[in-house]
Formats: C-alpha cells, structure tokens, sequence
C-alpha cells in the first residue's frame, strides 16, 4: 500500500472559503432586480472559459469593457443587469474562524490564497484595509488577474505549487466549487469541498491528523 506524503502547505479559497459566498449577494440583487434566482451565477457559467467574467478575471479586459460584455450576456440570456452594481457586491464577510484557522497554521504549514479575482476594488476604504490583513497572513497570494490563468486551469494549481515548492501531492486545497477542486486533485492535492466553516475545518484537521481549534 502506498503511503501518501505529509501535508506542507494548505491552500485556501478566497470568496465563499475566507469569506462568505458572493452568490448569496448576487441571488439578494437578483430578487431586488426581479431577475431569476442563480441568473448571474448562470451566466458565468455559460461559455465559462470566454465570456466577460472569465476575461475580468484574467485582466483580458478592464472594468468598463467588462461591464459592456457582461450586460450584452446578460441582454442575449433575457434580462438586463447593473454590471457595475454586480462588481460593488461581490465581496462577502470575512468569517472569524476560517481566518483564525489560517493564523494556527502559520509557520507550521506553508499557506497560500489561490483566487480568481478582478484587477479593479469598488469596496470602501475600510472593507479594502480588512482584504489586505487577511491576505497578509498567507506566504503568497496567487491571483488570477495577476497571472493570467484563472481556475480550474491546472496551470493555475502547478503555479502555486511551484512558487511554494510544493509537490501537489504535499498540499491541500479548500474551495467551495467542485468544479475548481477536480483539477486540483487530478494533479495529486488533497481537496475539501467548503460548506459550513466548522465542516471545512472539521474536514481540514482531519487531513492534517490535529486540532486547529
């Protein structure tokens, strides 16, 4: 039987992991808005690879040409939208013990946020200075509109690993989408599928075979 290598590194989501899911904020506008619910959710999973969000996220387009292509899908689906709108809320609430946990692992583990992101910030100075602490709590940061591949493209997964070098198999990895796990497992990482915090890091401890809490 083989016997599977130690965990050095943890890696974690951002959105719907660190904090909570912005779906929940989309499907709120989309009540207000007298949209379906789970449309916009909807359109960013049409054409996942080239339309307007995946572009954003890899800094193929500026924020502006974003919102016309957004508000063009959103046109060609059946409805109108705020794309502007969409960008300001997009952002949940950090949750308290998801980062508390991030800090328990410091210097025991490397640690890493793994984030498809946008190269725009429409939050308040505050909420701003609030992203920036958390995100200075992991050794790195790998952003999507930074290096130009967004997940679940595996070559996202490969360069985190190799900036932490890290084998895959070393490593585990939080998300809340399936869809961005399954790459990240046929390369070798460990993987947990985020629900509730106390179920993640309930999953997480025992992965990593002690107490987080």
């Amino acid at each position: 039987m083989t016997r599977r290598r130690p965990i050095r590194a943890v890696l974690w989501d951002f959105g719907g992991v660190i904090t909570t899911s912005p779906f929940t904020a989309f499907n709120a506008y989309e009540a207000e808005a007298e949209l379906p619910k789970d449309f916009i959710r909807g359109l960013n999973a049409t054409n996942p690879d080239a339309n307007a969000w995946a572009r954003l996220e890899r800094n193929d387009v500026d924020p502006g040409q974003f919102c016309d292509l957004f508000e063009a899908e959103a046109r060609a689906a059946g409805h109108s939208l705020d794309a502007r709108h969409v960008l300001t809320i997009l952002h949940g609430a950090a949750r308290p013990e998801m980062v508390a946990a991030v800090r328990a692992l410091a210097g025991r583990y490397k640690t890493a946020c793994l984030t498809n992101n946008m190269n725009t910030d429409p939050r308040p100075p505050d909420r701003a200075r609030e992203i920036a602490e958390i995100m200075a709590l992991f050794d790195l940061v790998v952003e999507s509109s930074k290096i130009g591949v967004r997940k679940p493209d595996p070559r996202f997964y490969e360069i985190a690993c190799e900036m932490l070098a890290v084998d895959p198999a070393e490593a585990v990895f939080l998300d809340d989408l399936g869809i961005n796990l399954k790459p990240a497992r046929a390369l070798g990482m460990h993987t947990i599928k985020v629900g509730a915090p106390d179920q993640a890091l309930a999953d997480l401890e025992a992965c990593l075979g002690h107490s987080l809490r």
